[in-house]
């Protein structure tokens, strides 16, 4: 009977988990770039009762085992790399990648991390930095005569001067790409870092070698769909309910035998 208890308290503490990845998603349902959680769940080790194939006689063999489980775990919260619908801003800073790829950051103590939110703005010496005022690499500079900005598909960036003074090509953005996406950690602030498990970065110019493409005035949202979220957390909340009466249901049983025996 204590077994039973201990495997309904693991699932409790499982599905407990996953509302909290659950709530996480919905909380970030407009966030730019966000990429929603998928919690990974496995069972436990199992106490081996009788061995499948084990020797039930001279010449005869259990055709099956005897294994008790003893609950299940979360192991992993897997991102979900799909990609968020495009949503136009008409602001000639505002890039989002289309297909695979991420803006490369350049991060206070020198490293570099990942983003796919690519809201940028201007820094005080017309630098391109993200909202935390981080530099976008490779750098590039606006000068303060630039009248319009166009960044092509490619990640080129060139601007028109001001009062007839042509067009000027300051350089190319290139994005990211990662063997493995959903092994990168995440840092908070819509940023990643590269990790033993995502591999090191493939950096190239957008629409290259597998890349995605630069699209210019438009910001990828959320890949949180919140209707498929909302039944996940009614099937959580089911499953916790179920794993609750399974701990009423032992209790019952245990009080019967006090009671009666």
């Amino acid at each position: 009977m204590d077994a039973s208890l201990w495997v309904a308290k693991t699932g409790l503490n499982a599905q407990q988990t996953r509302m909290s990845v659950i709530s996480n998603n919905l909380a970030n349902v407009n966030t730019n770039g966000f990429k929603r959680d998928r919690a990974v769940f496995e069972d436990l080790l199992y106490q081996n009762i009788r061995q499948a194939g084990g020797q039930t006689g001279a010449d005869n063999f259990a055709p099956t085992g005897f294994m008790l489980g003893t609950g299940t775990r979360i192991v992993a919260t897997e991102k979900m790399q799909g990609q968020g619908n495009m949503i136009a801003t008409e602001n000639s800073l505002d890039l989002a990648i289309e297909g695979p790829g991420l803006f490369q950051i350049l991060q206070p103590d020198g490293t570099l991390a990942y983003t796919r939110d690519g809201s940028f703005k201007l820094s005080q010496e017309g630098e391109l930095v993200n909202s935390a005022g981080y530099l976008l690499q490779p750098q590039i500079a606006i000068p303060q005569e630039a009248a319009s900005i166009s960044v092509g598909a490619d990640g080129t960036v060139s601007v028109e001067l001001a009062n007839g003074g042509g067009n000027q090509q300051l350089g190319q953005i290139q994005i990211a790409r990662f063997v493995n996406a959903a092994g990168l950690e995440s840092l908070g602030r819509n940023l990643f870092r590269e990790t033993q498990a995502s591999g090191p970065p493939l950096v190239g110019a957008p629409g290259e070698q597998g890349s995605g493409e630069i699209a210019q005035g438009m910001l990828e949202a959320s890949n949180v769909n919140v209707v498929e979220e909302l039944v996940n957390m009614i099937e959580t909340q089911r499953a916790y309910e179920v794993n609750s009466k399974a701990i009423s249901a032992v209790d019952s049983m245990l009080r019967f035998l006090n009671q009666n025996l």
